[in-house]
């Protein structure tokens, strides 16, 4: 009887551990994360929507990468899914974070939990 009492001691002290443990390293998952909503758009038409998680810290062009198939020349986005630019029609990739236009590179601009990512095929005028 003492053998049996032990044993359902010891395998509910090792449950409890073991679910402790979990735990913590789920919350140690989530506190390493950052959702970030990210928009395509061609012109003014919205073509794809996507929340993607990513390490703390990760930059534009990792979020944007992770969603979709993109081509860069020179460090600029030159395709994203298949939407080129034009250079001969000043049609360009630009992007915004959280509304606001950006003076670095994609690979530069870091985001935080929340950032809301908004990618603009567009036409450019000279002026």
């Amino acid at each position: 009887m003492y053998k049996k009492i032990v044993t359902v001691f010891m395998t509910l002290a090792l449950l409890f551990t073991t679910g402790v443990s979990a735990t913590n390293v789920e919350a140690k998952k989530s506190n390493d994360s950052i959702h970030v909503t990210y928009v395509l758009k061609d012109g003014k038409k919205q073509i794809a929507k996507k929340k993607i998680t990513l390490k703390k810290n990760s930059s534009v062009m990792t979020g944007v990468k992770k969603g979709w198939t993109v081509k860069e020349k020179d460090g600029f986005i030159t395709s994203i899914d298949g939407h080129k630019q034009n250079e001969k029609k000043n049609k360009y990739w630009t992007f915004t974070v959280n509304k606001k236009q950006v003076n670095v590179g994609a690979k530069d601009k870091k985001l935080k939990n929340k950032d809301n990512v908004e990618f603009k095929l567009d036409t450019y005028k000279d002026k």
